[in-house]
């Protein structure tokens, strides 16, 4: 059970981890329309049962061409919560999300533009609370303003593989 809830950790981790929008002229008011309240439920498959996910996200603009975000996930009796900053970087010509959760996972996902979506690709390797070797991929998906994120969680010990997918509409 302990590591089915840290598995619900990272999920969540991972499922607020990079928020943006499909291509506009600007990629600063890309992601300033992006800025509000969104909400996301799905299923947790791959555990003893299918767990409810839902979560809620808050997007705020930040400095320059940036943005904040702050997240909240219940699953399992349990809230879990992400932060960080999504920011466009001119160099690159990417997007880019850096985050943090409440459980010790913390990450950065790149974004890329492709047509109308942008699409955000984290694969981590990071060790849970109970030392465990976990394998976490997450997919982001950015268009016609709204946003779905698919993602898996594997435990290498045991080989145990979580996955959900969560579309968040305002």
């Amino acid at each position: 059970m302990r590591q089915h809830l840290q598995a619900a950790v990272a999920v969540a981790a991972m499922t607020l981890s990079g928020m943006a929008t499909p291509a506009l002229a600007d990629p600063v008011e890309v992601l300033n329309s992006y800025v509000g309240n969104w909400k996301g439920a799905g299923t947790l498959v791959g555990g003893q049962k299918p767990e409810p996910f839902r979560c809620r996200l808050g997007i705020s603009k930040g400095n320059l061409n940036k943005i904040n975000y702050a997240g909240r996930c219940s699953l399992i009796d349990m809230n879990l919560s992400v932060s960080g900053t999504i920011a466009y970087d001119d160099k690159s010509q990417r997007y880019q999300a850096a985050m943090s959760s409440n459980a010790g996972f913390t990450g950065l996902a790149v974004g890329q533009i492709k047509g109308e979506t942008i699409s955000f690709d984290l694969r981590e390797k990071q060790r849970d609370r109970g030392g465990n070797d976990v394998r976490i991929g997450s997919r982001i998906f950015l268009k016609d303003n709204a946003i779905t994120v698919d993602f898996e969680v594997e435990f290498n010990n045991s080989g145990q593989v979580l996955t959900a997918s969560v579309p968040f509409a305002r």
